[in-house]
């Protein structure tokens, strides 16, 4: 596939951040993680707040629709090797998963999902133009899964149930897991102390 060359901008002001996502304090509603657990059932007996939970779930959608097209970006670019490439299409199949999930769930709390914009507005607000090296693109997966990894861990402490708590955490082990395979393709040492993630 060709170069990305696709002159750089700021980042989309429509394109909801890590930072809005953490802003909501993660208070998502029982029934929204048990309908993204998959726990239909359970969530049948639950009541909250259909409108703010579809709300916090399209910034989460919004975040996985830009890690799904930066791995496409880097795919795309052919500066990746084969066996990162392998990875990196991995990880992407991983937000693909992560982003029906959030789909699903929006669409049974009655909500509409926020759409997935064009690859060349992603590669615009993510200053594709600027990746010239595989080091390059694994550095910006690594700071998106980064950010992705805090905005999950933000979203357990509001969560009363130890089941639904368990999903947000999943959640945020995929997001650590590609961070730390990243970090590591870089030649990045491991984060110094402990409690690195979700401060």
């Amino acid at each position: 596939m060709s170069r990305i060359t696709t002159a750089s901008t700021s980042l989309i002001a429509a394109t909801p951040s890590r930072r809005s996502f953490m802003g909501t304090g993660g208070a998502l509603s029982a029934v929204a993680v048990a309908l993204l657990a998959g726990k239909d059932v359970m969530a049948a007996g639950m009541k909250g707040d259909m409108t703010k939970d579809v709300s916090i779930l399209n910034v989460a959608l919004g975040l996985e629709h830009e890690a799904i097209n930066a791995y496409q970006l880097g795919a795309g670019s052919g500066l990746l090797q084969k066996p990162v490439l392998d990875v990196a299409v991995q990880f992407q199949g991983h937000h693909k998963t992560h982003r029906d999930a959030l789909i699903a769930t929006i669409q049974k709390l009655g909500g509409k999902p926020v759409a997935e914009m064009k690859l060349e507005e992603y590669a615009r607000a993510l200053n594709a133009a600027s990746l010239k090296s595989q080091g390059d693109v694994l550095d910006l997966a690594a700071r998106l899964e980064l950010g992705a990894t805090n905005a999950y861990l933000s979203v357990i402490p509001a969560l009363g149930d130890r089941e639904l708590a368990k999903v947000a955490a999943r959640l945020a082990a995929d997001e650590t897991m590609h961070f730390t395979v990243l970090n590591n393709a870089l030649g990045r040492s491991l984060p110094p102390g402990a409690f690195s993630f979700g401060a």
